[in-house]
């Protein structure tokens, strides 16, 4: 094991695709050895080609690789990697793949155990909200369990309500109920999707809002009482409840309010003694935030603070992991121009059907301001196991209009044959009156994709 405020001499990097080349990228800058793992599907990607080491964790299915843990802390004795990065999606928000780690001597480069089962737990993390005085939606303070109590919360919030998994995620186990007779169908429905996709039927309701922005704060926490906030990310462009497109800063964000709101979660990550990246997820409607939850890891969207503040969140990580601290305080943090990521998934632009298959013809936009993270290249065959995105286009501008005019002539350039990407989509989304002018809100992209005109 690493001594205290050691640098890491090697790190396992337990995911896959662009997010297992972003992390192998930080670790080369800060002269880290590298260890990647793959599945059998795996064993020609990017990651794996470039780590120092690589170790062949299993069959295609992600249960029987990824989310192996016995396979992953082999490979972790058999490398001799002293700590482990586990990403984004996969085992990064595992509370008991961190414990496992930690009785290994491993460490894990993310927040404690016990932050991430807090907070994975939606009732808990929202009275954990409360108590750190961060404001919530109006709502059920714990698990409702049958129909008299969801009436009895319904009538004191008033309809319409949004039941919602406690420990879910990505749209599942989440309806609307608009009315009183829509009420208990809503949640029997909404407990049976819980149970089948997260092993856990408990649900809570809150209070649902007709037309929110969906802004989230990215924040980091040394572990030790100090918190920083690094900006929103405007995050309202979303499919099925999936994020789709995020810009920062939001069009609906002034600086008072940036301050106002990053205080209050920069205070409530040191009061939580946080280790490492988080963002603290609210929907915003007239003026007002309401938290919806804190996702304990880093997210696919944070190249669009990376392209603000030019701070590297994966350096940042490690660093607090291995008990050195953050580089810099809040004073330090300053805000350029405006950036925007679109998400390119190997799906079909319209149906969004997955389109997995062998790439052709590769080749990423390029010039100032523009970034592309993805694990793709000319001749990788994309498999069908797992997660349909294979890249992300950042570009970032002085000022949105000049952000907007970058991403049209990057999304041009960028060419991905063989396979259907979603790059046409974004293509015509920029196009909208409403986009160019940024007034959209969480329903507006699934309005306009049900809009056969």
């Amino acid at each position: 094991m690493t001594p205290a405020n050691q640098p890491f001499g090697k790190i396992l990097i337990a995911n896959r695709g662009e997010i297992a080349l972003r992390v192998l990228r930080a670790c080369k800058e800060l002269g880290i050895a590298t260890v990647a793992v793959h599945s059998t599907a795996d064993e020609d990607a990017m990651h794996v080609r470039l780590a120092d080491e690589s170790v062949c964790i299993g069959p295609p299915p992600a249960r029987d690789s990824y989310l192996n843990i016995p396979q992953l802390l082999a490979a972790c004795e058999i490398t001799g990697a002293d700590a482990v990065h586990p990403g984004y999606g996969l085992l990064s928000e595992n509370a008991r793949f961190a414990e496992i780690l930690d009785a290994h001597g491993i460490a894990f480069i993310g927040p404690s155990a016990e932050h991430i089962r807090v907070m994975g737990d939606k009732i808990e993390a929202k009275r954990t909200a409360v108590r750190l005085g961060i404001p919530v939606v109006p709502g059920s303070d714990g698990d409702v369990t049958n129909d008299r109590a969801a009436r009895r919360i319904a009538s004191d919030i008033g309809f319409p309500v949004l039941i919602k998994a406690a420990s879910g995620g990505g749209g599942r186990g989440m309806k609307v109920a608009r009315t009183a007779d829509d009420l208990s169908e809503a949640l029997a429905t909404a407990r049976a999707e819980a149970r089948a996709a997260f092993g856990d039927d408990a649900v809570y309701i809150e209070k649902y809002l007709g037309k929110p922005r969906h802004i989230e704060f990215q924040v980091l926490g040394d572990g030790k009482g100090g918190g920083v906030h690094l900006g929103e990310r405007d995050c309202s462009l979303q499919r099925r409840h999936q994020k789709v497109l995020e810009e920062s800063p939001s069009t609906v964000i002034d600086e008072e309010t940036r301050q106002r709101m990053g205080g209050v979660v920069a205070k409530a990550v040191a009061d939580l003694g946080y280790a490492g990246a988080g963002t603290v997820e609210f929907l915003f409607e007239d003026g007002e935030f309401y938290f919806i939850e804190m996702n304990t890891r880093l997210q696919v969207e944070h190249p669009v603070t990376e392209a603000l503040t030019d701070i590297d969140l994966v350096n940042e990580q490690i660093r607090v992991a291995c008990g050195q601290g953050l580089s810099f305080g809040q004073e330090d943090v300053r805000f350029k121009g405006h950036a925007i990521e679109c998400r390119i998934n190997a799906e079909n632009p319209q149906t969004f059907a997955p389109s997995p298959g062998r790439i052709v013809n590769y080749h990423a936009p390029g010039g100032l301001g523009v970034r592309v993270d993805s694990a793709a290249y000319q001749g990788y065959r994309i498999p069908p196991y797992y997660d349909s995105l294979i890249g992300k286009l950042i570009v970032q501008g002085r000022d949105r209009q000049e952000c907007l005019m970058r991403l049209n002539r990057a999304l041009d350039e960028y060419v991905i044959d063989g396979i259907q990407t979603t790059i046409p989509l974004f293509g015509r989304l920029i196009a909208e009156p409403d986009i160019v002018a940024g007034n959209y809100d969480i329903h507006w992209l699934e309005k306009f994709l049900a809009d056969p005109d």
